[in-house]
């Protein structure tokens, strides 16, 4: 079969790798239909994250089964599914939890060893616990099929994002970054209620679908600017409730500057670079909460694919340039010079 291996920066190719096979009887093989590049995957092409040259990549999919471990009950062969990017066992203490990506036997898709969710097909370990069923209806609705796509990660990390900052009825929100991740923030946040939205962004393709999924308000502006607009938004207070969803040391900074006293931040953007940008005795005296992390999305996946499937959210727009397998390499350039929000692969 073809996978996407990653050799060094900026070099992503297009290889054959074995075929996937059942090892323990925990497992399952998936066919993928759609898979997608991730900003965090963009770490690695940059050369900003750690990888072993060879390795895998890719942790957003949905496919079929094709085949199942003896110990398998809860899906079977021909069964269309939605995989989480982190598998988890179901059964440990954290993911009784909801917090399955600390599974003590679970895994990250394209870590060494592992197999990566851009390829044709992927071994997925504990098969159970980690793949959701969809209607298998689904496979046939392209537009449906993207939009379920999302909660293998962006749209299940945006509504951590929200989680993490208290967001609920009435609320007004600020969403720091127009990522696919921030406008899934934005989306869920209208889902859970929030009255008034104000994303920070600067590239108005990806501000309008921030409108589109709910935003009320738009800052384009960055650093000191961004937070005077912010303030002059909320007669100087600042927002209660605030997702971070870029993960630099910037971005960070201006979070904690636009929470008011008391407010939360949600912090869902994966960190890089050595300095947070973050000034504890600012935070402490504010009383400013910070939660978040790596999104649980198979806990969430539960409660959001009705919504999904009844069209009451629809996250696929975040998806603006398609490409087959060959074309990836292509996609991962096109997303680093920022000429597209969200790559979509199609098998």
């Amino acid at each position: 079969m073809r996978a996407i291996i990653i050799h060094a920066s900026h070099d992503v190719r297009v290889e054959e790798v074995p075929d996937p096979v059942i090892r323990r009887p925990t497992d399952a093989v998936v066919r993928v239909m759609l898979s997608c590049v991730c900003g965090t995957d963009l770490w690695a092409y940059r050369g900003v994250a750690d990888f072993e040259p060879g390795q895998r990549i890719g942790h957003e999919f949905v496919g079929v089964v094709e085949d199942v471990g003896a110990d398998v009950v809860g899906c079977a062969i021909g069964d269309l599914v939605v995989v989480p990017f982190v598998w988890s066992d179901g059964e440990c203490g954290y993911c009784a939890e909801g917090l399955t990506t600390s599974c003590e036997r679970g895994g990250f898709w394209g870590t060494q060893g592992s197999d990566g969710g851009q390829g044709e097909a992927v071994r997925v370990p504990y098969a159970d616990g980690t793949l959701v069923r969809l209607p298998n209806e689904a496979a046939s609705d392209r537009r449906l099929l993207t939009a379920l796509l999302t909660l293998s990660d962006v749209l299940g990390t945006g509504h951590h994002g929200a989680v993490g900052a208290g967001v609920g009825p009435g609320a007004t929100v600020a969403v720091v970054g127009d990522g696919a991740v921030g406008l899934c923030g934005v989306l869920a946040a209208k889902r859970l209620g929030a009255e008034r939205i104000i994303a920070l962004g600067r590239h108005p393709a990806r501000t309008d679908i921030a409108r589109s999924f709910g935003a009320t308000d738009v800052v384009p502006e960055r650093g000191e600017e961004a937070v005077e607009a912010v303030r002059d938004l909320t007669r100087g207070r600042g927002v209660p409730a605030v997702i971070e969803a870029v993960g630099t040391a910037q971005s960070l900074w201006t979070a904690v500057q636009i929470t008011r006293d008391g407010g939360s931040i949600g912090c869902v953007g994966v960190p890089h670079g050595s300095d947070t940008g973050l000034d504890l005795s600012d935070v402490f005296e504010r009383n400013v909460a910070l939660r978040g992390g790596v999104a649980p999305v198979r806990t969430y996946i539960p409660q959001l694919l009705p919504d999904v499937l009844d069209g009451v959210i629809d996250p696929s727009p975040v998806f603006d340039l398609t490409v087959g397998l060959e074309g990836v390499p292509g996609g991962y350039k096109a997303m680093d010079e920022r000429t597209a929000l969200k790559v979509l692969v199609s098998y």
